[in-house]
Formats: C-alpha cells, structure tokens, sequence
C-alpha cells in the first residue's frame, strides 16, 4: 500500500466507532472518519466468530489486497476500519472486493471518475 499507512491504536479504532461515517453489507462493516494527514489510514478488525486463525488470517489478507489493489480510487485523508462479518470468511476474494468498494462508494470515498 502505497499511500496508505496501517493503523494500530485502539482509541483510534473506538473514536472511528463512536464518531465515524458506518456502512454494512452482510460481508463488510466499514468506518470511516477524515483526518488532518495527507495519507489515509486502514485498520482491520476480524473476530473469533469469524473462525479459527488460519481463516482469519486469510480474510484479512483478502481484504488487505482487495483494498491494495484499489488504492488508487480511494480519496487521501481518511481513516478506515474494515470489520469482518462471519460471512467474509466463506466469501470469495472477488465478493470481497465488491463489498469493499460499495460500501466505500456509499460512504463517498471514492474518487469520482471521468473528467
């Protein structure tokens, strides 16, 4: 991720919780909150629900990818926590990709295409 840098704090995470912009799908919670750095932040939450570490590991490098592939569309300055719903564990990466960037879309992250 190139102009994105990984976020760790927990009272980051809470403040995006309490204070943030929300968006769910049955695959995908995302949070989102401007900050005042020129870069975005993402965190990744997936619980226990979700299964057994092997497969929370693989659903958060998914979502990693999913959301490093479509870096690019993404406007700067924002702070984003993905939260795995127990359905991204069985979901393939492609729906993945899908729920990230609709809800991203709903939420007016995305950069607006054409000219």
């Amino acid at each position: 991720m190139e102009h994105t840098v990984s976020l760790k704090l927990n009272h980051i995470f809470r403040r995006l919780y309490g204070k943030g912009k929300s968006a769910v799908n049955p695959c995908l919670a995302l949070y989102c909150r401007k900050n005042s750095l020129g870069y975005s932040r993402l965190g990744l939450t997936v619980g226990v629900k979700l299964g057994k570490a092997v497969a929370r590991n693989r659903t958060r490098r998914r979502i990693r990818e999913a959301y490093r592939r479509n870096e690019w569309r993404f406007l700067p300055g924002y702070d984003l926590v993905v939260v795995a719903r127990v359905k991204a564990g069985h979901s393939r990466y492609r729906e993945i990709e899908r729920s990230l960037l609709a809800l991203s879309d709903k939420l007016g992250l995305l950069r607006k295409e054409g000219g």
